[in-house]
């Protein structure tokens, strides 16, 4: 049996694509006990909830999980990632819920918040706090380690993310996502101005060869994985552009690195060197004044403004919008006042 695992970025989008070529000496079998044998960690009811999620496909049609195998079939599914070796303990911590129903969760994240465990981030994470608010339901009192995840953004990045609450709407949300059916908005203030006002970048996105823990744009087809931003300029403020993003793909840090890559880090972005004064004037006032502006806005200028969706179980498209957070609020009319000054100085 030929098999092959596409794994889409797992610190993007927390989901997995199998697809397998069914041997052609196969005897007739339900789907899924066939796949639990060749999935690793799947268990016959993750298989079963992807089936009734509509997200395996045979010969590139839907089947229910009591669909014989035959000979020369091909095979694909989209899952949730397994669940990890990490104890997670629920915890009583705020958040900020725009939306709620029987089947999902719409959650604006505070920047500084970690989305979910790892080694180093045990506790304090969204997930631990969504872990405590939802406790009574199966999918969040087994101790897996992403209960409800699709996708994740950054721990200083602001903004929207959507968990589910059942089974069924974690395969649906997550097949949305793969689908790249999904839509996904940031506001980013980012270095430097554009000559033209709208504009895509792409890229491969991959681990930077040297450093693993930062991100790099590979030329196409060498390494990494296919990556599109479409970007539109909102407002000039001298030597920063606040833009809008959107997503056509969604991996590790790609908005940040596509920005680097065409030479506009995103505004005190540390890791992308966006903490450094890359544009303006050498006056000592000046750099106080950008300083000032790193100190008030402590982290990388991205807010995840807008998701949109259609819902698992009615088949609504559901668009959430939201407000631009007050550290990068307070930056943005930082900068309009210091054009003024110096406009009037001239």
């Amino acid at each position: 049996m030929k098999e092959e695992e596409i794994r889409e970025n797992e610190e993007q989008e927390l989901f997995e694509h199998h697809r397998i070529e069914v041997d052609a000496g196969q005897k007739p079998l339900r789907i899924d006990k066939f796949l639990v044998n060749r999935i690793e960690n799947a268990s016959r009811n993750k298989i079963q909830s992807a089936a009734d999620a509509e997200n395996i496909l045979v010969n590139t049609k839907p089947v229910k999980s009591n669909y014989k195998v035959k000979p020369n079939d091909i095979i694909s599914i989209v899952m949730a990632y397994p669940p990890r070796e990490i104890e997670l303990i629920p915890e009583d911590i705020p958040l900020n819920i725009v939306y709620e129903d029987d089947q999902l969760v719409i959650v604006n994240k505070e920047p500084g918040m970690v989305v979910h465990p790892s080694y180093g981030h045990y506790n304090g994470t969204l997930v631990n706090a969504m872990m405590y608010h939802l406790k009574d339901l199966p999918l969040y009192n087994t101790g897996v380690l992403r209960p409800g995840l699709v996708h994740r953004i950054d721990k200083n990045t602001s903004g929207l993310l959507v968990l589910a609450k059942t089974e069924q709407a974690l395969n649906k949300l997550a097949k949305q996502f793969f689908d790249k059916t999904t839509e996904r908005r940031y506001y980013a203030l980012v270095w430097g101005t554009f000559e033209e006002k709208e504009g895509t970048i792409t890229g491969h996105v991959g681990r930077n060869i040297k450093n693993r823990k930062v991100m790099h744009v590979f030329p196409d087809g060498e390494q990494g994985k296919h990556a599109v931003t479409h970007y539109k300029v909102l407002q000039e403020l001298g030597y920063i552009t606040l833009v809008e993003c959107r997503l056509e793909t969604g991996r590790t840090h790609q908005i940040r690195v596509h920005f680097k890559h065409i030479g506009h880090p995103l505004f005190n972005d540390f890791e992308y060197g966006g903490d450094q004064i890359l544009k303006g004037t050498t006056f000592t006032k000046y750099k106080q004044f950008v300083q000032n502006c790193f100190q008030i806005l402590p982290r990388q200028a991205l807010h995840a403004k807008t998701l949109g969706f259609t819902h698992p179980t009615t088949g609504e498209y559901m668009r959430f919008d939201s407000e631009i957070p007050d550290d990068m609020i307070q930056v943005i009319e930082k900068w309009k006042r210091y054009l003024t000054g110096r406009e009037s100085n001239e």
